[in-house]
């Protein structure tokens, strides 16, 4: 029997547990399914009656597309439910996002105006690590020899300086047929104004038959680097992505209506996502979708973990999603902090998607010594072929994991609920044989892999919170993913948070967040207007321009299925101090008659946002309108968080067994508890293990945990 069918049967045992504890509550209107494709495990989350059911097998990295088709039809046969006709999908992954961590994805070409084919190396000239003399700037998406510049000119104002000769084409396409290309990237300068040269030259590069992400469509707004970095981008993953969907579509297996999770915290009917794919004209293919699903998996997490801590009460939280590749932090403040432009391992991604920072460090994560003979963990991953050494799957490569395991975290008998033993001699081979190498101790060596593990997760946590004016101690940590608890504590004790919430089914939180996820679609358009004295002629300007998104987003929306009446409607600018080359979101109420008051409202805010993210306004400066931005939400049936009585602080009928692990180099003994036999009120004293199918939770010595209403652990520091 392998691995997959062990995590079958102990599921099934699993879920009949957790089903008989649970109370009533309204029924929902849908059966519905997420699904989170990430870099070792797919989950799955399917509601039924009120009731929840959770699955997880091995991702298949060849094509993710597999394991997803695989682990539904597992949970429809686990609980006799094989009607894929009644069933509403909500697909998320992290495949897009792992291709960009770890630089494999599709060999692509980048076509752009002469003498700017350097666009993407020189980037802004920002250098975010000044003082660290062994930084290394990620190699850009596309090398030099793949870069082509074409004599064409399109100025600001929409007129075509110079057109594009049909000689230059051919030539193009004869330099482009001999390098084996995978997609195509299409960026000129001005392009968001007037597209006219892009078409031109996607229409003559059709031909190829590949993939084609052409700028004005991927982002249709000003600053050439951050829309070149991100078309890239779209071209870099697309395939993957095209591949990933054409395999869940064409499958028998999978039902033929599902959505997809997208980075904004919504999704989109895959019927028509799949309308575009298989247009007739190669150009219209995809367009923007794919770099839309960026961070479609860790968007999942951050909308189920900010539900689950709104309802236990907390609304001022940092969520911590560390699964097997990479880690994602988001803050939340008031709300799920949204953005249009972020950093995934050093490359700009100008799309709407809620504001989440990831690194490349996960339960995955490979150590290595490097040339000056410091050790460093990750980006790159041990992923779920071969998987970390522990799995037994011939691995070599030492991650933070085995690491782990080799203190005693991770009890090598409970692993997924009991149904996947790990190998324990082997980690202690290699690990001995790593700190041979560094010269120091073993459990030195182990320890020191996670600390550096940790040590990048504290400082991701940094960029989206001190950095912007926010203080850590003001805000609980929501630790989830697979490997999240193993971690959270020694994390938030370094930033000073001094509460955890550790949500059940913490591994497959993402999955569960996508049963959240509303209808969602943006819009934007650039303007680069300057506010006026007075303000009547801006506010009537401002009416115009929202009007045309608005009608845009309803005749979208209704083949989504939602009339303008079911819509939810939100309006926001993108502002600035004139001659800045940065921007900040404000929301924008307009009211129903014109009024010079919207003007001078929306000023104070913009002034007041510029004060709490940088320390300073400059309230005589005259402020502009760079971009209108509109969303469109259809909302949906959501799942019901139920509070259970609390019962008395004795976990005892938790406890399973005590094993030795080590904390700061010293063995204590500590007690293991499995997370489904908890109940609410039950109190544990560290130090402790709290083990459950999805993940494991580690409570240091100085930290004591209590199970609330809602099921939670949360934990404090003693």
């Amino acid at each position: 029997m392998d691995n997959h069918d062990t995590v079958f049967l102990a599921e099934n045992e699993r879920n009949e547990r957790l089903e008989s504890r649970r109370g009533e509550v309204p029924p929902p209107l849908l059966k519905i399914i997420g699904v989170d494709t990430g870099g070792t495990f797919t989950d799955i989350v399917m509601r039924i009656d009120g009731d929840l059911f959770t699955h997880k097998v091995l991702s298949t990295p060849q094509n993710p597309a597999y394991a997803v088709i695989q682990g539904v039809d597992e949970i429809l046969r686990l609980h006799n439910n094989t009607d894929a006709e009644q069933l509403e999908i909500v697909h998320g992954s992290t495949v897009a996002t792992n291709a960009l961590l770890e630089r494999r994805g599709a060999r692509i070409a980048l076509v752009t105006t002469k003498g700017f084919e350097d666009i993407l190396e020189i980037g802004r000239q920002a250098r975010p690590s000044l003082y660290d003399f062994f930084v290394e700037r990620p190699a850009p998406l596309v090398p030099a020899d793949r870069r082509f510049g074409v004599s064409e000119r399109t100025l600001h104002t929409g007129e075509i300086q110079t057109e594009i000769k049909p000689t230059d084409l051919d030539v193009l396409a004869s330099k482009l047929s001999e390098l084996e290309l995978d997609a195509i990237a299409i960026c000129f300068l001005f392009a968001y104004v007037n597209p006219q040269n892009e078409q031109i030259v996607a229409k003559h590069l059709a031909q190829f038959g590949i993939p084609i992400s052409c700028s004005h469509e991927v982002l249709p707004e000003y600053r050439e680097y951050a829309r070149f970095s991100t078309t890239v981008a779209n071209a870099y993953i697309r395939p993957t992505l095209e591949r990933h969907l054409s395999t869940l579509i064409e499958s028998e297996q999978f039902p033929k209506s599902f959505r997809l999770m997208l980075s904004n915290g919504g999704s989109v009917s895959a019927r028509v996502f799949q309308r575009s794919l298989q247009a007739e004209n190669l150009l219209y293919r995809g367009k923007a979708a794919g770099i839309r699903t960026v961070l479609s998996g860790p968007a999942g997490g951050v909308l189920g973990a900010y539900q689950i801590a709104k309802t236990a009460g907390y609304d001022q939280i940092i969520t911590f999603d560390m699964g097997g590749t990479s880690t994602d932090v988001s803050l939340c403040h008031d709300g799920i902090s949204l953005t249009t432009e972020s950093t995934i391992s050093g490359l700009p991604i100008k799309v709407p998607l809620i504001d989440i920072h990831t690194v490349g460090a996960g339960g995955g994560s490979i150590a290595t010594v490097d040339a000056g003979g410091a050790l460093r963990v990750g980006p790159e991953s041990a992923g779920a072929a071969p998987g970390p050494i522990c799995y037994g799957n011939n691995g070599e490569d030492i991650t933070v994991t085995d690491a782990n395991l080799y203190l005693g975290r991770i009890a090598a008998t409970q692993f997924l609920g009991g149904a996947m033993s790990l190998d324990t001699d082997k980690p202690r081979v290699h690990i001995e044989k790593f700190a041979a190498r560094l010269g120091i101790p073993p459990l030195q060596a182990a320890d020191g892999i996670l600390k550096v593990a940790n040590a990048a997760m504290e400082r991701a946590i940094k960029v989206i919170s001190v950095e912007r004016g926010f203080d850590t101690r003001d805000f609980i940590l929501v630790s989830f993913g697979g490997a999240g608890g193993l971690h959270a504590a020694f994390i938030a004790e370094n930033l000073g948070i001094g509460t955890i919430l550790i949500p059940p089914n913490g591994g497959l939180l993402s999955a569960y967040g996508m049963l959240f996820a509303d209808v969602v679609k943006d819009y934007s358009q650039t303007v680069l207007w300057q506010f006026e004295t007075g303000g009547e002629g801006l506010v009537e300007a401002l009416s115009a321009g929202f009007d045309e998104l608005l009608t845009r987003a309803e005749d979208e929306m209704e083949v989504e299925g939602f009339t303008p009446d079911q819509l939810k409607i939100d309006r926001s600018l993108d502002m600035r101090y004139e001659g800045q080359s940065y921007e900040l979101n404000i929301p924008y109420f307009p009211e129903k008659r014109v009024h010079s008051n919207e003007i001078e409202t929306l000023v104070e805010k913009f002034h007041a946002a510029h004060s709490q993210r940088f320390g300073y306004a400059r309230t005589d400066a005259p402020v502009e309108v760079v971009n209108l931005r509109l969303t469109a939400t259809g909302e949906t049936d959501k799942p019901h968080i139920q509070a259970l009585p609390l019962t008395d602080a004795d976990a005892s009928e938790a406890f399973t067994l005590q094993n030795p692990v080590i904390f700061e180099g010293e063995m204590l003994p500590t007690n293991f508890y499995r997370r489904e036999a908890l109940r609410p009120g039950n109190q544990i004293v560290g130090p402790a293990i709290v083990t459950e199918f999805s993940a494991t939770t580690v409570v240091p010595p100085d930290f004591s945990a209590v199970v609330d209403a809602y099921q939670n652990l949360i934990l404090t520091k003693k």
